[in-house]
């Protein structure tokens, strides 16, 4: 099993609304723990925050949760980490930090981080903190409740653009390039 190339039958998820709300929201003021140990406060980034939103990593050394490949958008967590890693310095260039965030705990993506040579911190919302403060959607497989996938861009504490959903997770940075210089 490859984590790094997505299937060719993957379902492809449908818009199903649960997002809708987000555009133009406040972002509330919680500190995540990120993979180098410190809190990030995402509402204090001054220009664009970049946040990928996914349901969580595999390990190439663990099984993935059975019918994983079913779910609509779960696939794809690397590819899109990777993508994200591979168009880092283009967006700095347009003033976005990134950040990746699952519920997953911070141990747990940091073996991620350092497999996949991510610049960037991954941060972890294993409390959920942002189901209850955005309503952030969520599925559940395998006893875990995580994540859907999506896209956030932040600016000034403010959500200014959602891509939901995100299909395939491999384009997903590519997209936020494009929507940042539309901004420019």
């Amino acid at each position: 099993m490859s984590l790094t190339k997505l299937p060719k039958d993957l379902p492809v998820p449908l818009d199903d609304g649960r997002s809708d709300h987000l555009y133009g929201m406040q972002w509330p003021s919680l500190k995540l723990m990120a993979t180098n140990q410190q809190w990030v406060d995402l509402a204090q980034i001054k220009h664009y925050a970049v946040v990928y939103v996914y349901p969580m990593t595999g390990r190439p050394d663990e099984p993935l949760p059975e019918n994983w490949d079913d779910i609509p958008g779960a696939r794809g967590c690397t590819p899109q980490s990777c993508s994200f890693r591979d168009h880092y310095v283009a967006l700095q260039q347009l003033n976005a930090q990134v950040f990746g965030l699952s519920a997953q705990v911070s141990a747990y993506q940091l073996e991620a981080q350092q497999r996949l040579h991510l610049p960037f911190e991954l941060l972890s919302d294993n409390e959920l903190r942002l189901k209850a403060e955005l309503s952030l959607p969520t599925f559940e497989v395998a006893n875990m409740e995580l994540y859907k996938r999506m896209t956030l861009i932040i600016k000034q504490g403010h959500i200014v653009k959602v891509f939901y959903p995100v299909f395939p997770s491999s384009e997903n940075a590519q997209e936020v390039i494009k929507w940042l210089h539309s901004q420019a």
